[in-house]
C-alpha cells in the first residue's frame, strides 16, 4: 500500500482504484432494467394501436382522410387570405368544388361502371371460354377433382344417402359491392364535412400546438414539422394528380385507338386507380384485358389493349413519377413497398391511398426532430440524388463527383 508524503493512505492502482463502485454498478442495473421494461411498454402501445386502427376503421377513415386533405388545401387557404378572402369562405368554395368534382365523376361513371358489374358474370365466362387454349395446363387438376365428385357420389349412392349438390352463389357479388361504394362514399362525405370544419378555423390549431410546447426552441420546432408536412403533402397530392391525370388522358387516347368501346371510363378508371401504388396498374391491366377479350374476336388483337395500359403505366412509375416526385419526397422504393403492403392488410382499398401520403408525413416528421432522424435515414432516397436536388433548389451548381474509387 502507498502513502503520500504526509502519510496518507493512497489506493493502489492495480487493485482499489479498478474495483466497480456497488452504488454505481447498481444504479447502471436498474437504468438498464428501465430500458427494457420502456422497450417492452413501447412494443405492447405499438401492437395495441394496430390493434385498436385495425377494428376502428370506420371510425379513423374520415378523421385520416380529413387530416390528410386539410394538410394539402392549408397553403391555398392561406394564400387565399393573404388576398383578402376568409378562411371560412375559401374553406367552402373548396369543398363544394371538390364535392362537385366527385359528383360528376359519379354522375358519368355510374352508368357504364354498373353496366359492367351487371355484365360481370358472362364476361368472366366468355373470358374463360376464350382463353380455354391457354387453360389447358389446368386440365390435370380439373380431372383430378371430377375424379374425387365421382368418388363422392359412388360412396353416396352406396350408403344409400341423400346426395348433396354444391351450389357457389354469386348472387351476393353486385350487393357487397354496393355496400362498398356506400361505405366509402359516406366516410368520404364525412370527411369533407370534417375538413371544411378544419380549414375555416384558420390558424387555431397551430396556435394550440405551439402554446402546448414549453420552451422557444420546441416551439419553432412544431411549427417548422407543421409547415414542413404541410409543404410535402401539398407537393405530392398535386404532383401525383396532375401524373394520374395526364396517365389517364394517355390511356384513354390509346384505348380509344385500339377501338375498345367507352376509352373515356377507363382512362377515368386509371386516374383513379393510380392513386394506389403498385396495385393499382395490376387492376387496371387486368380490367382492361378482361373486358377487351369479350369486345375484340381477335385474342392477340385483344392483348394490345392491357398491354397499352400496362406499358403506360410502367413509363409513369418508373421515368415520369421518379422525375417529378422521387427527388423532392427523398422516398426509397422499399420503404414505399413495405408500407402499402402494410396498411392494405391494415385497411384494404383506402388503406393502399393513404399509405404514401402517411409515409411522407412520417418522414416530414423525422427530418424535424433529432432523435427520429435515424429511422427517417431508413426512409430516404438515394443522398446523391437528394444533395443535387437540395443545391439546385438553393441555385446552386451540385459539385462533379469523382467516378474514382475512394
Amino acid at each position: 500500500m502507498a502513502t503520500s508524503e504526509t502519510g496518507d493512505r493512497l489506493p493502489d492502482t492495480a487493485t482499489e482504484a479498478d474495483l466497480p463502485d456497488p452504488a454505481l454498478e447498481l444504479a447502471e442495473n436498474r437504468l438498464s432494467e428501465l430500458r427494457k421494461i420502456r422497450r417492452l411498454m413501447l412494443c405492447s402501445f405499438l401492437l395495441a394501436a394496430f390493434t385498436a386502427t385495425y377494428f376502428a376503421r370506420d371510425v379513423l377513415l374520415p378523421i385520416v382522410l380529413a387530416i390528410l386533405l386539410t394538410l394539402t388545401l392549408r397553403p391555398l387557404v392561406r394564400g387565399l387570405q393573404r388576398i383578402g378572402i376568409p378562411p371560412g369562405f375559401s374553406a367552402v368554395l373548396l369543398m363544394l368544388a371538390i364535392g362537385l368534382g366527385f359528383a360528376i365523376a359519379g354522375y358519368f361513371l355510374s352508368g357504364p361502371i354498373g353496366e359492367m358489374a351487371a355484365r360481370a358474370p358472362q364476361i368472366g365466362s366468355e373470358v374463360q371460354s376464350k382463353l380455354a387454349g391457354l387453360m389447358d395446363r389446368f386440365a390435370s387438376i380439373q380431372e383430378v377433382g371430377k375424379q374425387v365428385t365421382e368418388m363422392a357420389d359412388a360412396a353416396g349412392a352406396t350408403d344409400g344417402e341423400e346426395k348433396v349438390e354444391v351450389v357457389v352463389d354469386q348472387s351476393g357479388l353486385i350487393p357487397e359491392a354496393v355496400g362498398s361504394v356506400a361505405s366509402i362514399t359516406s366516410s368520404l362525405v364525412a370527411a369533407m364535412i370534417l375538413t371544411l370544419f378544419l380549414l375555416a378555423s384558420g390558424d387555431f390549431y397551430h396556435r394550440r400546438i405551439v402554446e402546448a410546447s414549453p420552451k422557444l426552441h420546441d416551439k419553432k420546432r412544431a411549427l417548422t414539422i407543421v409547415r414542413d408536412v404541410e409543404k410535402q403533402i401539398s407537393r405530392y397530392l398535386a404532383a401525383i394528380t396532375m401524373i394520374n391525370a395526364g396517365l389517364g388522358l394517355a390511356i384513354g387516347v390509346a384505348l380509344w385507338i385500339l377501338g375498345l368501346p367507352m376509352p373515356h371510363v377507363w382512362g377515368t378508371l386509371a386516374f383513379l386507380l393510380n392513386f394506389m401504388p403498385f396495385i393499382g396498374a395490376i387492376i387496371g391491366t387486368a380490367a382492361v384485358g378482361a373486358f377487351a377479350l369479350v369486345s375484340f374476336d381477335s385474342v392477340p388483337y385483344a392483348l394490345l389493349a392491357p398491354l397499352s395500359y400496362f406499358a403506360l403505366t410502367t413509363i409513369e412509375g418508373n421515368f415520369v413519377t421518379p422525375m417529378l416526385v422521387g427527388r423532392r419526397l427523398e422516398l426509397n422504393i422499399v420503404s414505399v413497398f413495405v408500407t402499402v403492403a402494410f396498411w392494405i392488410w391494415l385497411w384494404g382499398v383506402p388503406g393502399a391511398v393513404l399509405a404514401v401520403p402517411f409515409l411522407v408525413v412520417v418522414k416530414a416528421i423525422c427530418d424535424n426532430v433529432p432523435s427520429l432522424k435515424a429511422f427517417g435515414s431508413f426512409l430516404s432516397g438515394d443522398p446523391a440524388m437528394r444533395t443535387d436536388d437540395h443545391a439546385a433548389e438553393n441555385g446552386h451548381r451540385p459539385e462533379k463527383r469523382s467516378t474514382r474509387p475512394a
